[in-house]
């Protein structure tokens, strides 16, 4: 029996940061910064003098005060009503703040990144990206939950488009603040998921970015594990504490692969690692006896990466790497490039026209497997 299974970084499958959508990579990097690290003095138990006045700078610089106007600021800081408050707004509701709230604990609420609804068009080809694929187990990484991916599942890949929908998906919520996720989506029996979303890192905060689910699949009676990941990004932040992060993010799956080859033979560890094959994250999983999709002899794609137009190593960003056992089985590796908008490079669905209407910004990875 020969089973394809893919992974697809589908960037949300109906609402993406609006941030996302800027044209100027500075200024994107600018907005992130300033979220991640709001979302971390935030998340201080005890917040000093130093603190305050950073978040209320922070704040008021992207007007993320005033959720009335949400949709043109890039994030905001909400504060239900009837709850302790973080801050307080200056008189007539001008532009200064004030941080009342001494510590995490004593205020109700949330930072989150502003969100705008997808073209339809984009929607459509992030479908079409994945009924061109046919896998019978499908890896997503950027889903905003369960329920989005199951009425995409319905209503768009079976709906819209009138392709066979998935009779199983699953996702678990992570611990990513703009609320993206890893799932899957399946047409054997999904039995069982672990969730790791509360692993500890090195500072006692969780190891990962998102989570490392592993999903349990019956594929015929016998059981395949499915881990799937979304390492932390290379492009915001500082590089070396990303680096970091993602060589400990690495150093715990493979402890998860390794644990799991206990319970079967058959394991995969994929979806969006964010780092180049000869990396030292990646590396630490290739030693531990995983092979990856693209070394196999079978892959005659000449471009070596899966993000953006592909034709760097360092685009090299999506993985499905097998056990030893599985990687036996593999006789066909190939790359779906054509949702993306690279007409320099490659040709993309003719529903592809611009950036604005492509699937994604990554190409979907798959590969069958003769079981």
């Amino acid at each position: 029996m020969t089973i394809r299974i893919a992974t697809f970084n589908a960037e949300n499958l109906f609402r993406r940061p609006k941030v996302f959508g800027l044209q100027d990579p500075e200024r994107r990097k600018e907005i992130l910064d300033d979220f991640n690290e709001l979302v971390t003095l935030l998340d201080k138990d005890i917040y000093q003098e130093a603190d305050k006045e950073r978040i209320a700078e922070l704040i008021v610089k992207h007007g993320a005060h005033d959720p009335s106007e949400s949709g043109d600021h890039p994030f905001l800081v909400n504060q239900p009503r009837g709850g302790a408050k973080l801050f307080t707004v200056g008189p007539s509701g001008g532009s200064g703040i004030r941080i009342v709230a001494k510590g995490r604990s004593k205020w109700a609420g949330w930072a989150e990144m502003t969100r705008g609804d997808l073209s339809w068009q984009a929607v459509e080809n992030t479908a079409r990206v994945m009924a061109e694929v046919d896998a019978d187990i499908l890896l997503t990484v950027e889903v905003e939950d369960r329920i989005t991916l199951d009425r995409f599942n319905s209503r768009v890949l079976g709906g819209a488009l009138g392709n066979r929908p998935y009779p199983y998906n699953l996702l678990v919520d992570g611990n990513d603040n703009r609320g993206i996720d890893v799932g899957v989506l399946s047409r054997f029996p999904i039995t069982s998921v672990r969730s790791h979303i509360f692993d500890p890192g090195e500072s006692g905060q969780p190891v990962f970015s998102r989570d490392c689910p592993e999903f349990e699949i019956d594929v015929v009676g016998e059981p395949l594990w499915i881990l799937g990941n979304h390492f932390k990004s290379k492009g915001f932040g500082r590089a070396s504490e990303n680096d970091r992060r993602r060589k400990a993010q690495a150093r715990r799956v493979r402890e998860i692969y390794e644990a799991a080859l206990g319970r079967s033979p058959r394991v995969v560890v994929a979806g969006d690692l964010n780092d180049s094959l000869d990396s030292a994250p990646v590396k630490l999983l290739l030693d531990a006896g995983l092979r990856e999709a693209m070394t196999h002899d079978s892959y005659e794609g000449v471009l070596p990466g899966t993000h953006g137009t592909g034709k760097s190593d360092e685009q090299k960003l999506d993985y499905l790497l097998f056990s030893p056992e599985l990687w036996d089985t593999v006789t066909h590796v190939d790359v779906e490039r054509r949702g993306i908008w690279a007409p320099r490079t490659f040709p993309s669905f003719t529903t592809v026209t611009s950036k604005i209407d492509q699937a994604s910004d990554h190409a979907a990875l798959f590969a069958d497997l003769d079981l």
